[in-house]
């Protein structure tokens, strides 16, 4: 699996967010996209994500050959603390919807990932109910735990308490070594897994 952006910009009005980023993204390896808030790091995950359309170069996905723009969500989850979970669902509620169109991992349980989560006492509990650290939770598992090859993860440790944070720690460890995963933060506990460090600063018009 590879993502390649070439020559990729993105503008809001006349004002650059970034511009000229040629990079290759590889399977087996971890990205960070880093730079001060509001900079544009948020932007650059959601053009790769296929989420915002870019306005020049281009974004490409590959496996043995090129896939179509329009299925590139097939093959990759996001965590972000701009989407949002359906708070009337109960947890166990969602988790199935989830799974309906995008399995969890081989070997992983409903019932696993709650008692992973620690959030046994909440499964029939509406979303509407959790904290905002709860709620991160879910987040997070369903992008990691999601049966895919690309993981996208925007300020991953939002919301969460020292033991939210070694769960996001140990979720990464155990589940990504072998994927394709970019880390959009400007906190080094949530990057420092990462193999690469790309600044977003470094690619302004």
């Amino acid at each position: 699996m590879k993502i390649l952006l070439s020559d990729a910009g993105k503008r809001y009005n006349r004002e650059w967010i970034f511009r000229h980023f040629t990079y290759e993204f590889t399977n087996g390896h971890a990205y960070a996209i880093t730079g001060n808030n509001g900079s544009g790091k948020s932007t650059l995950l959601q053009v790769i994500a296929g989420a915002v359309q870019h306005n020049e170069g281009t974004v490409e996905m590959q496996t043995t050959q090129i896939i179509a723009a329009e299925n590139h969500h097939q093959y990759l989850s996001i965590a972000a603390p701009y989407l949002e979970l359906p708070e009337e669902m109960t947890l166990v509620e969602f988790l199935h919807f989830h799974e309906s169109f995008k399995p969890f991992l081989s070997g992983l349980t409903l019932k696993e990932i709650i008692s992973l989560l620690s959030l046994e006492k909440a499964t029939d509990k509406q979303i509407r109910n959790f904290s905002s650290g709860m709620k991160q939770r879910v987040k997070l598992a369903q992008a990691i735990l999601s049966d895919v090859p690309v993981v996208l993860l925007d300020e991953p440790c939002t919301n969460l308490d020292a033991e939210g944070i070694s769960l996001y720690q140990r979720l990464i460890n155990e589940h990504c070594a072998n994927r394709l995963v970019i880390v959009s933060s400007n906190d080094e506990q949530e990057y420092q897994f990462c193999n690469y460090k790309i600044s977003i600063g470094d690619y302004k018009s």
